[in-house]
């Protein structure tokens, strides 16, 4: 009789008698369990016995920089290259991300193609950021001062 289809255990009578391996794996579960539980339960408890328990004034404010904050956010106006800028950022930051797939497969694929495919990949993104470029996305304009 097999417990879960990879290891034997003998039988006797009623009674199923468990090998050392399969005990010994499960101590390692039991440990591992332990361990990782009290990882993440330790700083929780650490945070309750030893941190503060009055609030301070300027927790509660939405933004703790010493600063009072003034005025509606509603009010101010940014300019449009950061939005620009930041969704340039984003879209080269997840497609950078598809490289990693690339680098570990590398020596699954046969070399030249894997290369070329490479390029190809580095060159679309190149395309895309000299296409942001000519559309002026990284040229900040200065704001004129008021007379």
């Amino acid at each position: 009789m097999q417990l879960d289809g990879r290891r034997p255990a003998s039988q006797k009578g009623d009674v199923l008698v468990m090998t050392e391996q399969y005990l010994l794996d499960c101590i390692y579960f039991v440990f591992f369990t332990m361990g990782g539980v009290l990882a993440a339960s330790l700083p929780l408890i650490l945070t309750a016995l030893v941190g503060s328990r009055t609030v301070m004034g300027k927790t509660l404010d939405p933004y703790e920089c010493g600063m009072d904050p003034f005025g509606s956010a509603w009010e101010i106006r940014f300019n449009i290259a950061y939005y620009l800028y930041a969704l340039m950022f984003l879209a080269f930051d997840v497609e950078i991300l598809f490289l990693f797939p690339v680098a570990v497969a590398y020596d699954k694929v046969s070399g030249l193609r894997g290369v070329i495919e490479l390029f190809i990949f580095i060159g679309i993104l190149a395309l895309a950021i000299v296409y942001a470029w000519v559309k002026g996305v990284f040229s900040w304009a200065k704001k004129r001062k008021a007379c």
